[in-house]
């Protein structure tokens, strides 16, 4: 299978601290990849790398085999990437249908005028809600601070839905997400490999992890420690075993918190 995005030995250092150590990644064409570790894994510090929030110390991204450099979100988009970060910035006193097209809004009559088409936009937002699993009837011109946490972020996620990225990284797309919202988000990530895109979805709760990857990596204190986990071979507790490092006498003796 193709490789869609390859990094190679990435590094990253704020000041004398250094979030990410020699890794290298790559995401395949029509692949969904589950980044996991434990907080300061390094995992947020790898994905602002790949979708131009931050730069890289050194190592370098290949898209489709061909090296690029993305120095901005604006690169990244262009090359195919859309980022959902689980704090992802949508504009608190705009609508719905506003953010979901924020700099891409679709125009209407002559382009010297300048003229949003706001129906085009409120019917596609009205649509992707309910594929993302928002039942109650929202209008599409109701802002955004009238939103819960969980509306907001399935705003977000309805975003890279309709602009149909090739890769969207999926940064705690469940977080406070209700029962209803969660299944939408997990159908489209699922949806979204079944129509060639790539994702990779990054998840405190492992169990949705499970239920949508074809792959798991592990990062732990900035390095890759494991690359290539089946989910369908292998058991939550194992991989969790991973992600901190202990031994199975180690987990069972800690705290419960």
């Amino acid at each position: 299978m193709t490789d869609l995005v390859r990094m190679e030995r990435i590094s990253k250092f704020y000041g004398r601290v250094q979030a990410l150590e020699d890794v290298s990644f790559s995401v395949r064409q029509s692949e969904i990849v589950g980044l996991l570790g434990d907080n300061g894994a390094g995992k947020s510090t790898l994905i602002k790398v790949l979708s131009g929030a931050v730069p890289t110390t050194s190592g370098d991204i290949f898209i489709r085999g061909k090296k690029v450099d993305i120095r901005s979100t604006t690169d990244a988009i262009a090359n195919g990437i859309e980022t959902i970060y689980q704090d992802s910035a949508l504009v608190t006193q705009l609508s719905i249908a506003r953010n979901l097209f924020l700099g891409r809004e679709p125009l209407i009559g002559p382009k010297v005028f300048n003229r949003m088409d706001h129906a085009t936009m409120n019917k596609v937002a009205s649509d992707l809600l309910r594929r993302v699993g928002i039942t109650k009837n929202i209008p599409p011109t109701t802002p955004i601070a009238a939103l819960s946490g969980g509306e907001r972020q399935a705003v977000a996620i309805a975003r890279a839905m309709h602009f149909d990225s090739d890769l969207i990284i999926l940064d705690e797309p469940t977080n406070n997400l209700g029962v209803a919202e969660t299944r939408g988000v997990l159908n489209f990530v699922r949806g979204a490999r079944d129509s060639g895109h790539s994702c990779i979805f990054i998840a405190h709760n492992i169990h949705h992890v499970f239920q949508v990857v074809d792959r798991i990596v592990v990062l732990r204190r900035g390095k890759v420690v494991a690359d290539d986990i089946d989910p369908k071979k292998s058991s939550i507790d194992e991989v969790e075993l991973i992600i901190t490092g202990m031994t199975d006498e180690e987990l069972a003796g800690a705290p419960v918190h």
